[in-house]
């Protein structure tokens, strides 16, 4: 493996896996040059939470190239990976996904383009509202996820799996989610914006619903 700050490194590049922040003018100016660098045809994955890939490949002059690989957190145990296709995506574009994440050991499910995917505009208001219960003193964070696990055979509770993803992710998928949709349940909850800023942002700050610094 090379590491490198320089576009010009990836022209050779079998398959691109992009993963900037969740920020559509910033993924905006990033395809710009990456359509600039690679070779054409050269599929570029997504790894997006929420932006729709149609608004994604517009900026490029094959918008068929780009596809969304969302992995999911924590990548090195969960094997599967939703990957999405737009209208304007070619079918090489997800076969050449399939085969990647084949050779990574994943299993991949194909679903069709919209704001959030699948997971995103299910998960981020069950997070959302998860917040909203601790918040009200309902429950704590601890309660709140033995209860999805137990009752729901959840492997991680919507809380711990918000600190892994990074609650400011969260904080920021939802204003995605928010501006595509504009509905209630994508209006990020107040405590979910105080904890980010205060800098508990989860597993990554070592502080979230939970606790990660041995304290």
């Amino acid at each position: 493996m090379r590491l490198s700050t320089d576009l010009a490194d990836v022209a050779d590049a079998g398959f691109v896996v992009e993963n900037t922040t969740e920020s559509e003018p910033g993924k905006l100016e990033l395809y710009t040059l990456l359509d600039k660098a690679l070779a054409p045809g050269m599929t570029i994955a997504a790894n997006t939470s929420a932006i729709p890939i149609a608004r994604l490949a517009e900026c490029l002059a094959d918008p068929g190239r780009v596809v969304a690989a969302h992995f999911m957190n924590p990548v090195d145990r969960i094997d599967m990976v939703e990957v999405v296709r737009a209208p304007s995506t070619s079918d090489t574009a997800p076969a050449a996904a399939r085969d990647l994440l084949g050779r990574m050991g994943k299993r991949p499910v194909v679903v069709h383009d919209a704001p959030g995917f699948v997971i995103n505009r299910v998960l981020m208001p069950v997070a959302n509202l998860a917040a909203a219960v601790v918040a009200d003193g309902v429950a704590t964070p601890n309660q709140v996820d033995e209860l999805f696990k137990g009752c729901l055979g959840h492997t991680s509770g919507p809380l711990r799996t918000a600190d892994l993803i990074g609650l400011d992710t969260v904080v920021r998928t939802l204003e995605v989610l928010h501006e595509h949709y504009g509905t209630t349940e994508f209006a990020t909850h107040p405590h979910l914006r105080r904890m980010v800023d205060e800098g508990r942002t989860g597993a990554e700050s070592g502080r979230g619903f939970c606790s990660y610094d041995g304290s």
